[in-house]
């Protein structure tokens, strides 16, 4: 079993609600109907999200409008082949990886129902390294040392880490890692609530700073991050 992770773009002209139509609507169950595909989650930018506006970051422009995730038998090209070609058609661009999952946080307070949006909201990020870290020395000052600072200064309540293994179809830049992490609704305009420090404007300080401190280690700003903010679908969980 393989995890793929598309990046969409929409097509010029068109709007994001529009988009986001045709992937739930009419993209999603036609990948369902493939026997390559196991699982099955949309992460896009909606009405739902238009208040975490100012969180986003940009990395690359045009920045992608959209996130699949998909779990497959097999991610060979001939077996992807219908899942490109359904993506592609829907898309004026895709782009796509093979990643390792990491579930740091699995999410147990908020489960996803299958069709449905997921509560709170999505922080998707599309994370490049920086040249002057070795691949080695990127994913110590990532996973080893920023992991337990993510858990500690924030609110989050699923935290999925994909390490990059290999670019299927070649994207805007050669990101190392894609990460989604979801939050509280509230945290989209209320930093308390984002670092998990309510009512408590020392702890606010100095989660928020801790999260800085932690995050230059592994991310070169700016433009080293492409950050969406999105709802959460799932269309199909692993059994």
């Amino acid at each position: 079993m393989e995890k793929i992770i598309y990046a969409l773009w929409r097509k010029e002209g068109e709007s994001r609600e529009a988009f986001n139509s045709r992937l739930r609507e009419d993209v999603a169950p036609a990948l369902l109907k493939e026997d390559n595909v196991l699982a099955l989650r949309l992460n896009l930018q909606d009405e739902h999200v238009v208040r975490a506006e100012p969180l986003r970051q940009h990395g690359t422009d045009p920045q992608m409008d959209a996130a699949v995730q998909m779990w497959v038998n097999v991610a060979h090209d001939a077996f992807r082949k219908p899942i490109d070609d359904t993506l592609a058609a829907a898309s004026s661009r895709i782009a796509a990886w093979s990643v390792l999952s990491s579930s740091v946080i699995p999410n147990t307070l908020h489960p996803s129902r299958v069709g449905e949006r997921t509560y709170g909201w999505s922080q998707f990020c599309f994370i490049k390294r920086p040249e002057k870290f070795t691949p080695e020395q990127w994913r110590y000052n990532w996973q080893v040392l920023h992991t337990p600072v993510a858990i500690d200064t924030q609110s989050n309540f699923e935290y999925v880490q994909n390490f990059i293994i290999r670019p299927l179809i070649e994207g805007p830049h050669p990101y190392a890692a894609i990460v989604e992490e979801c939050f509280p609704t509230d945290a989209m305009d209320n930093s308390h609530v984002f670092f998990d420090a309510i009512g408590d404007d020392a702890k606010l300080e100095q989660n928020a700073q801790a999260m800085a401190d932690s995050c230059a280690r592994f991310v070169e700003m700016p433009g080293g991050i492409d950050v969406l903010l999105t709802s959460q679908y799932d269309f199909r969980k692993l059994a």
